[in-house]
C-alpha cells in the first residue's frame, strides 16, 4: 500500500469510527473532532505530549478492548487468550530489538504503573526472595505468621535516592504525595546551585552516607543529558539497584540520538518508560530489565497491576514497530536540532534558561526574570495559542502550584514537520508574549494586551499553517 492509499484508508476509518460514535453520543463525537481542531490549531510545545499516528491510534480502537487477559504470555488465569499472547508478544519483541534489552513488559498502563511495577519487582529480589530462602519457603503464602509480619516490616523500611523535584525529577521517584514516598524513606539529590547541573559528586556523597536500596536516575525537567555510566558506578559503590526512568527521554534512546553512556539500558538493572511523549506511541508504560529481574518484573499482574490491556499493547506493538525505522532516527534528531534551535532562539532573545541551554528535547525557562510566575506566563502563553506547562526551578521560591519556571519541548512539533527556521520563530513568539504579560494582583492573575495576543495567534497559525495535522482526517 502507498502511502497516499494508507493515508486515504487512515481517514476513512476515522471517520467511520466517529459516524459510529456519534449515532450513540453525538456530544462525545463532538467533543473528539473540538480536540482535533485545539490541537491543529496551538503551537504543542508541552515536553510529554506527542501525536500518534493514525495506525496507532486505530490499533486501540477495536475488540481487544473486550478481553481480560491476567497474568503473562502462555500463563493466563483466563482462557481464550491465544490472540493477546501474539499481541504481547509482538510489542516484547519489537521494545527488545528497539532498545537492546534482555527482557520487556509492556502491560503497565502508564509511567507511575511502570515505575510501581519496576520498585516492587526490585523489593521482590532484593528483599522478599532472600526472606523466603531464609525461611526455607516456596511462596509469601506458606510464611508463617511471625515470618510474615518480619517481612512486611522489611518491605517497608527500604531506602529510595532519586532527583528533586525542584532539579527535575518526578513525582513518583519517592516523595510524599505519591505511593512511592509512602514505601520508601526517600532523599533527594540536586543540581549545582551555580550552573544548574547534575551534580555527581553531591550525588555520590549522599548516596554513600544514606546507603539507599533503589537510585534513581531519569528526570520530568532536566533539560541536560545524564551518565548513566556514572550512576551505576554509584550504584555499585553502595549496593544499590539502578533504576533509570527514561519516559521523557524514551524516543531518543529509541532513535540512537542518547547512545554509549547517555543510553541509560545498557548501564541500569531495570529501565521504565512511558510509551508516548517522544516514543510517539499510545498512553501507557513499560519496563524493560535484565534476566535476574525477568521473573519478578513479570508478576506486575497481579503484584500492582490489575488485568492488562490488549487494545493498548496492540497499538504499543505498531508505535514500537514504527521507532525501528530509519524514519524515526531522523525524527529523533531533528527533536534535539529543534529545542537547541528553540533555545538559542530564546537566549539571544533575553529570555534565562536553567542550564543555559539543552541537550535534549526540553528547555526549561525561568520567567521570573519577566516579573511573572510559571502560572500567569502559561496562562498568557496560552491566550496566545502557544501550549506549554508550568514547571519549578531549581530553588523556586514559588513553590510547585505556582512556579517560577516554564518546561517546552519539541517532539510534538517535530512530528508536525517544523523545523530550526521555525523554532527560532517560535522564539520570538514566545518572547514577545512574556515581554508583553504584565503580573496581576496574585501570583495566577496576569494582564495581556489582547492584540498582542491575537497577533502571536496569528502568527502561530501562520507558522502551522504548511505543516497539517492528520490531513485528510476532518
Amino acid at each position: 500500500m502507498s502511502s497516499t492509499e494508507q493515508s486515504t484508508a487512515e481517514a476513512l476509518a476515522v471517520r467511520a469510527g466517529l459516524d459510529a460514535v456519534r449515532a450513540v453520543e453525538p456530544r462525545i463525537a463532538q467533543a473528539i473532532t473540538d480536540e482535533l481542531a485545539a490541537q491543529r490549531a496551538s503551537l504543542k510545545l508541552i515536553a510529554s505530549e506527542n501525536y500518534a499516528s493514525p495506525a496507532t491510534l486505530l490499533a486501540m480502537g477495536n475488540w481487544f478492548s473486550d478481553k481480560y487477559a491476567e497474568g503473562t504470555v502462555g500463563r493466563r488465569f483466563y482462557a481464550g487468550c491465544e490472540q493477546v499472547d501474539t499481541v504481547e508478544s509482538i510489542a516484547a519483541e519489537h521494545a527488545r530489538a528497539l532498545f537492546g534489552a534482555d527482557h520487556a513488559y509492556v502491560q503497565p498502563h502508564s509511567g507511575i504503573d511502570a515505575n510501581l511495577v519496576a520498585f516492587w519487582a526490585v523489593l521482590a529480589q532484593r528483599v522478599e526472595a532472600p526472606a523466603l530462602r531464609r525461611a526455607q519457603a516456596r511462596h509469601v503464602n506458606d510464611l508463617g505468621e511471625a515470618d510474615w509480619a518480619a517481612l512486611r516490616r522489611e518491605l517497608g523500611d527500604q531506602r529510595m535516592l532519586g532527583m528533586s523535584l525542584d532539579a527535575g525529577g518526578h513525582l513518583t521517584h519517592g516523595f510524599r504525595p505519591n505511593i512511592s514516598g509512602k514505601m520508601f524513606d526517600q532523599r533527594s539529590y540536586g543540581t549545582d546551585p551555580e550552573t544548574g547541573l547534575l551534580d555527581y559528586a553531591a550525588l555520590r556523597a549522599t548516596a554513600r552516607e544514606f546507603r539507599p536500596l533503589i537510585l534513581v536516575g531519569g528526570y520530568s525537567a532536566y533539560p541536560r543529558r545524564v551518565d548513566f555510566a556514572k550512576l551505576r558506578e554509584i550504584a555499585d559503590e553502595v549496593g544499590a539497584t539502578l533504576l533509570v526512568d527514561m519516559a521523557h527521554f524514551a524516543g531518543l534512546v529509541a532513535g540512537k540520538v542518547l547512545t554509549g553512556d547517555f543510553d541509560p539500558v545498557p548501564h541500569a538493572h531495570i529501565v521504565t518508560t512511558t510509551t508516548h511523549k517522544s516514543l510517539r506511541g499510545p498512553r501507557g508504560g513499560m519496563v524493560l530489565c535484565g534476566d535476574e529481574l525477568a521473573e519478578h518484573v513479570d508478576r506486575g499482574c497481579p503484584m500492582v497491576l490489575g488485568g492488562p490491556l490488549p487494545h493498548v499493547m496492540a497499538a504499543k506493538a505498531v508505535a514500537l514497530a514504527e521507532a525501528r525505522t530509519a524514519d524515526f532516527r531522523d525524527y529523533a534528531q531533528r527533536i534535539v536540532d529543534n529545542a537547541v534551535a528553540l533555545a538559542d532562539g530564546l537566549l539571544r532573545r533575553g529570555v534565562r534558561l536553567v542550564t543555559g541551554g539543552t541537550d535534549n528535547h526540553i528547555v526549561l525557562l525561568d520567567v521570573s526574570g519577566h516579573g511573572l510566575t510559571g502560572r500567569q506566563a502559561e496562562a498568557a502563553l496560552l491566550e496566545a495559542g502557544i501550549v506549554t506547562n508550568r514547571n519549578a526551578i531549581p530553588q523556586d521560591p514559588n513553590g510547585a502550584w505556582y512556579t517560577s519556571g516554564i518546561r517546552i519541548g519539541t517532539p510534538a512539533l517535530t512530528t508536525r514537520g517544523l523545523g530550526t527556521e521555525e523554532m527560532d520563530r517560535i522564539a520570538g513568539l514566545i518572547t514577545t508574549v512574556l515581554t508583553g504579560t504584565q503580573p496581576g494582583t496574585s501570583k495566577a492573575r496576569y494582564d495581556l494586551d489582547p492584540a498582542v495576543a491575537a497577533t502571536v495567534a496569528g502568527d502561530a497559525a501562520e507558522l502551522l499553517a504548511p505543516h497539517p495535522l492528520y490531513p485528510g482526517i476532518d
